[in-house]
């Protein structure tokens, strides 16, 4: 039976209501918003020139990547349509009105990727997804405690026994009321976003929208829920600014109609396994974006747009070797990477749920507070606050000489302190496990132990050098803990309590979860000594304390 709280209720019951449905059943004039404003944006910047040159670039860049990386979700026309507009355009030249017709073809070019991007969502498919995934979620967990066909049937464990959402949810349950909310999580594992998606039916939210990859869309069964929770399609091969930029003002134009919104600022998985500090700044801008355009709008009362900080804790992560092999082969160098392919079926991820609840693992949610497109915190009536407990008007940051305006270099800055104040936010809002600080005690040991090795030949070191006396690291690790507490009492981190019982069984609990699904556990204890058994894993999980000033301590 479940006792770990209260089974939220739905903040609006009628589902047309809901923005996200006012946006589906107004598709067609949303999207000509969409292409309006994207071509606007586009022109402004641009000469003759330029747009000549940002087309030719467009279309080669387009025929590349459909010859050097196609995908089975992509149109069947693509190669078709990009012939005809490369056609259209070498036409220009021999045009008197040549100039707007190169308008006309990059109209064309964003009407087509508005009409990619934009989601499918139905009201009754999601109530169907909804139910579904909850009742999908289950039974993965109670396989863990009830085995055979009854696990399918028992209804011996609910979710909210194993995933636990902390933090700030009531709060989170008002803004959604007040204004207009954006979740920007981090982003660990292919989980998070069916993870995310349950928090959000648990709390009774609306649906939210949010970008899926596009090469997901490949799996039927999975594009049609991804349809109907309320995803868009984003489709990273396309570097252009055509298809950026379009991609830019659909987020913006969906806060704009008071869309509920989730994206992973991290922009991809975190290969490393440290919370994320450097963000992307494109869709996060699109925050600020609308909530300057909205007061442009209606100045008295503009409907507010909210920053809730998410973090996604787990003991363990599946796809932790391959994402640290991922982290340590492009050697601390910013470049791109191809996105891994892992999960490019139904039964693979099937397989990848299955293997992740049946292992039993505590997972939890925190739910950070809420913040102001400025990174100010905001009251449960949503009003912003600054550092003394002041009210503030958010307004009044978009303003000058008297008049509300347009300043990309101002906004720019404005972005820069956000992404700034959401990583704090990740930090305060980190729960600490005892499988993260085994991790990170036995990998500072041996780094210790090695001063004068960096990270890849610590990395290599035989099976010999890879053991640590077992009451050593019981001490570091208790000297270590009494810190973690210290800052959590400082409001600054959250610890899960199995961290504060006895040292030993913490320890214990954390050697079990840290290693539960690989084939080779990072870390194990053998009589009286911990022995590393796989020192690029022990790496990743121990970075996930990276970043609070632990290593002094040891």
């Amino acid at each position: 039976m479940s006792n770990s709280g209260p089974i939220y209720k739905d903040i609006l019951k009628r589902k047309n209501d809901w923005p996200i449905v006012n946006l589906s059943q107004n598709k067609n004039e949303f999207l000509r918003q969409v292409a309006q404003s994207a071509f606007d944006g586009i022109i402004e910047r641009s000469g003759e020139k330029t747009i000549r040159e940002l087309l030719e670039t467009t279309i080669y860049r387009e025929k590349q990547r459909i010859i050097n990386n196609p995908w089975r979700v992509d149109p069947k026309d693509e190669l078709a349509f990009w012939k005809y507009i490369q056609t259209k355009h070498l036409n220009c030249d021999e045009r008197a009105d040549g100039e707007q017709e190169r308008q006309k073809i990059l109209l064309e070019i964003i009407d087509r990727y508005c009409k990619e991007i934009v989601g499918n969502f139905n009201k009754s498919s999601y109530r169907f997804a909804k139910s579904f995934t909850t009742f999908g979620f289950a039974r993965l967990l109670n396989a863990t405690r009830v085995k055979g066909f009854k696990s399918i049937i028992s209804r011996q464990l609910d979710l909210h026994d194993q995933i636990h959402v902390v933090g700030h949810p009531e709060q989170l349950r008002k803004l959604a009321q007040i204004g207009t909310v954006v979740l920007v999580p981090t982003h660990f594992s292919n989980l998070d976003s069916i993870l995310i998606g349950w928090v959000i039916q648990f709390l009774g939210l609306p649906p939210f929208i949010y970008g899926a990859g596009l090469n997901l869309f490949n799996i039927k069964i999975l594009a049609y829920f991804m349809n109907s929770l309320g995803a868009y399609k984003l489709d990273r091969r396309k570097k252009n600014p055509i298809y950026l930029e379009t991609l830019k003002v659909y987020s913006n134009m969906a806060l704009q109609w008071g869309c509920h919104s989730l994206f992973f600022p991290g922009g991809t998985r975190s290969r490393s396994g440290q919370i994320e500090s450097s963000l992307k700044l494109g869709l996060l801008s699109t925050t600020i974006e609308a909530q300057r355009a909205l007061i442009q709008k209606n100045s008295d009362d503009s409907k507010p747009i909210f920053i809730v900080p998410v973090v996604i804790n787990y003991q363990f992560t599946l796809e932790a070797p391959l994402l640290i092999n991922e982290h340590l082969k492009i050697t601390g160098q910013e470049r791109y990477f191809k996105e891994s392919d892992a999960y490019s079926n139904s039964k693979k991820i099937t397989s990848f749920l299955f293997k992740f609840f049946t292992k039993g693992s505590d997972i939890s949610v925190s739910i950070g507070r809420g913040l102001d497109v400025l990174g100010n915190y905001v009251n449960d009536e949503g009003k912003s606050i600054d550092q003394n407990g002041n009210e503030i008007n958010i307004k009044d940051y978009f303003v000058k000489d008297g008049n509300i305006n347009i300043d990309k270099q101002r906004e720019h800055t404005y972005v820069q302190i956000l992404s700034k104040r959401i990583v704090e936010e990740y930090y305060k809002n980190n729960r600490v496990y005892s499988s993260h600080l085994v991790a990170y005690t036995a990998f500072k040991m041996l780094e210790r132990s090695k001063p004068k090795l960096d990270l890849y030949n610590l990395l290599r070191l035989s099976v010999d050098d890879l053991e640590i006396d077992y009451e050593a690291f019981k001490s570091n690790f208790k000297k270590l803990r009494k810190v973690i507490l210290k800052i959590h009492a400082e409001g600054n981190v959250g610890v899960n309590p199995r961290l504060q019982k006895k040292a030993e069984d913490a320890i214990s609990y954390g050697l079990a979860n840290v290693g539960m699904y690989h084939a080779k556990p990072p870390l194990v204890k053998i009589k009286d000594k911990i022995v590393i058994l796989n020192p690029s894993t022990l790496y990743y999980y121990h970075n996930r304390l990276e970043g609070y000033g632990l290593e002094k301590h040891i």
